[in-house]
């Protein structure tokens, strides 16, 4: 139910705006050049006050016995920057492009070589360079292998691998809640591999129905746990490349519940294995240490919540794909959490001393952006006076305070930056609700442009016209004041009154009221809802993960489905005491954790919301799967009354207005199940509503020719004339 997986296409109108960033940029080690993919070449570009001059580092990039170069989907480069490993001829595995062929480029020689040619054709997975740059390791068919780069020599050091027993890689549940896709890492001395073993016996089968793709149906089962059933168990092994034999890593597990272990890295020292370890409903967290040859673990900093602990990835994508911010002793490393009540990075010891706080504040750390070690500082994302924005500031950890703002000040809205590993430079990218993205290349801590880009620090910020967005504050009768956004009528007239659109997602991974480029645009809408007379509103309730403290973000704990949708409502309300607003004509969308928001709203409060449509939505909580729903609602075996108090089902026989309920047969995120348990509920009480099944397609309902075009039409056409445009 993750907002990431349908937010790309709310910033599909903003896509072309980024077309200047460079692909896949990878910095140089001495920090004044980066690499990355310009018209299918690798290039090397050097940074310098009149901007930056670029060489070829590889191009026509044709293997041997092959007519044409190869594409380049994206590349990385080995620890010395002597190698490139490219990744091509990707293909879809659940959300992302993480299967495909490997070749290894030596820069140095020119020579380009496929890595894996024994295996399948675009079958390899994480293909990684070892840190001696001797040896090119990755996954394949649930198992890991290794290459030796100058002799082609592959070993097989998994042999146990199959689509229940993962090696290197994960299951759906890790992936999608988790972030978990690259499941092993290089030891520092390119003689070992540590790696994620999943064993997915136990998990049931969802049964999805293709019926279009044959004469004869059949099923399409994916291992899906919902909420309830007990996670798949999770070791973690270091493999010798010598002996190629496994020893597994001794970590806590409960015999009846299970437990998770969502980040696993190397201590810089190659005989240790640090390890997160969060039990069943992820409200204790404990960080491990693990001796390589004994196999003994032992903890070093544990935590405890009332509600769940915020994995990192939550916020910070930084870490999705692994990572561990070592310190150059690699003995203390940073770490986040919010015991104080906001969130804040600390310095944490592998001898397991009390964590010094270095971000302190009444603010919220958002995600980090570059950790300088030279200069022992930290630059970090946090917006202390407007949850709608993002700002760059630096913290020194020598020394922590107050932090520093780097980003412009008068620069209002989102700020992003690429910042090279000594921090001298960074690629600035900026974009309000008026502004496109525009990116300029920076010095810093100065923030002074460079090249080109000189003078660009002075980027105008439109005033508010009543074609975009502007921000305003909504506080209930129960004094919960929520951030959000209105986009008024073309030619607006306040004497008049006009339909009011509400775009909701409302839960904790989603937040809608953001100050960046493409906020308050509508992507399914075939036109403008501007011109067509429409107001279109959009609010943060509690629960959702904006910056504005622990308290603000698990209220929500064990009550999506009440508060979340109750601080809709009430905000609704409040803005109804606009005159402009007409309520007799109210319509409210949004597409899967929005979805599920919106048939809450339809069934919960149907005398404020006249038309709804939902896409993708989950009707009963009790079908979501375990990671997502257990985090934020407990275990159903305990109090399973919260998972029907939240429920659409629960409340479907209160419709009383237009319900157009949309999804996809072929989701494998919130599955097609949902939509046939909220048809017979309605279909029980009597109460009539459109439904559009798209045959196989997924939860973004992307797939197959003509899908995107259908469903915007259909979505316009019913808007249109159930909750119709224009002033009256």
């Amino acid at each position: 139910m993750n907002s990431k997986n349908i937010l790309f296409l709310f910033l599909l109108t903003s896509a072309q705006a980024f077309s200047q960033t460079p692909k896949n940029l990878i910095w140089s080690n001495n920090g004044h050049a980066y690499y990355s993919v310009r018209y299918d070449k690798i290039i090397l570009a050097e940074l310098g006050k009149n901007g930056e001059s670029t060489k070829i580092i590889a191009e026509n990039l044709t293997p041997s016995g092959e007519v044409a170069p190869i594409e380049i989907k994206s590349f990385s480069l080995s620890s010395k920057q002597n190698l490139a490993l490219i990744f091509t001829n990707t293909k879809r595995v659940w959300r992302y492009e993480t299967i495909g062929d490997c070749y290894l480029f030596d820069i140095k020689n020119n020579t380009l070589k496929k890595v894996g040619k024994k295996m399948p054709a675009s079958s390899l997975q994480f293909a990684k360079i070892s840190p001696d740059e001797k040896w090119v390791a990755y996954v394949s068919g649930h198992n890991i292998y290794a290459e030796e780069i100058k002799t082609g020599k592959q070993i097989q050091l998994t042999k146990d691998g199959s689509k229940y027993l993962i090696n290197g890689t994960f299951d759906w549940a890790y992936e999608e809640e988790f972030f978990c896709r690259d499941g092993f890492r290089w030891s520092p001395d390119s003689k070992s591999i540590a790696y994620w073993q999943v064993n997915a016996t136990g998990v049931k089968s969802y049964l999805m129905i293709n019926n279009t793709d044959s004469l004869y149906p059949f099923a399409v089962p994916v291992e899906y746990p919902v909420a309830g059933e007990k996670p798949s168990p999770v070791k973690i092994g270091v493999v010798s490349l010598a002996s190629q034999q496994t020893k597994w890593m001794e970590t806590p597990d409960d015999a009846q519940w299970g437990s998770y272990i969502p980040r696993m890295e190397w201590v810089p020292n190659s005989t240790e294995i640090i390890l997160q370890h969060l039990n069943r409903k992820q409200n204790t967290s404990q960080l491990l240490l693990a001796n390589v040859q004994t196999a003994k673990s032992k903890v070093i900093y544990k935590e405890q919540e009332n509600t769940w602990i915020d994995i990192m990835p939550v916020w910070d994508n930084h870490y999705a794909n692994g990572g561990w911010d070592w310190l150059e002793d690699g003995k203390h490393f940073l770490w986040a959490n919010e015991s104080d009540g906001w969130r804040h990075f600390y310095i944490q010891s592998i001898d397991g001393g009390q964590p010094v706080c270095i971000t302190p504040g009444n603010y919220d750390v958002m995600k980090t952006a570059r950790v300088d070690y030279q200069n022992h500082q930290l630059y970090f994302y946090a917006s202390p006076k407007n949850a709608t924005e993002q700002y760059l500031y630096v913290v020194n950890w020598d020394k922590p305070g107050a932090p520093q703002l780097v980003s412009p000040e008068k620069q209002n809205g989102t700020h992003d930056y690429r910042i090279s590993p000594t921090g001298e430079y960074a690629m600035h990218t900026f974009s309000n609700i008026s502004e496109a993205p525009k990116n300029e290349w920076i010095t810093l801590p100065n923030h002074a442009s460079i090249g080109s880009a000189q003078g660009a620090n002075t980027l105008p910020i439109l005033e508010s016209q009543n074609t975009i967005p502007t921000f305003f504050t909504v506080t209930t009768s129960e004094g919960v004041t929520m951030d959000a956004w209105m986009v008024k009528p073309n030619n607006f007239d306040p004497n008049k009154k006009y339909p009011i659109v509400f775009y909701v997602y409302t839960e904790p991974w989603g937040q809608t009221a953001k100050n960046e480029y493409g906020t308050g645009q509508n992507f399914l809408y075939n036109g403008s809802m501007q011109e067509d007379g429409y107001i279109y509103v959009s609010m943060d309730n509690r629960g959702t993960p904006v910056p504005k403290g622990r308290a603000w973000r698990k209220s929500i704990y064990q009550k999506i489905g009440e508060v979340n949708i109750r601080d809709q409502a009430l905000g609704a309300k409040e803005i109804f005491k606009f005159p402009f607003v007409d309520t007799s004509r109210v319509a409210v969308w949004g597409w899967s954790g929005g979805g599920s928001a919106t048939l809450n709203l339809m069934f919960q409060y149907p005398e404020i919301y006249k038309t709804g449509i939902s896409i993708a939505g989950v009707g009963s909580q009790l079908t979501y799967d375990n990671i997502y729903q257990e985090r934020y609602m407990g275990l159903p075996q305990e109090d399973k009354s919260v998972f029907i108090k939240g429920s659409p089902m629960t409340y479907a026989k209160n419709l009383k207005g237009n319900l157009l309920y949309i999804h996809g047969t072929g989701d494998d995120n919130v599955h097609y199940q949902n939509a046939e348990l909220l048809i017979n509920e309605l279909i029980k009480n009597g109460k009539q509503f459109s439904l559009m099944s798209y045959p196989n397609r997924s939860h973004s309902i992307s797939e197959g020719e003509g899908t995107f075009e259908h469903l915007s039409d259909l979505y316009t056409r019913y808007l249109r004339q159930h909750c119709p445009p224009g002033a009256r």
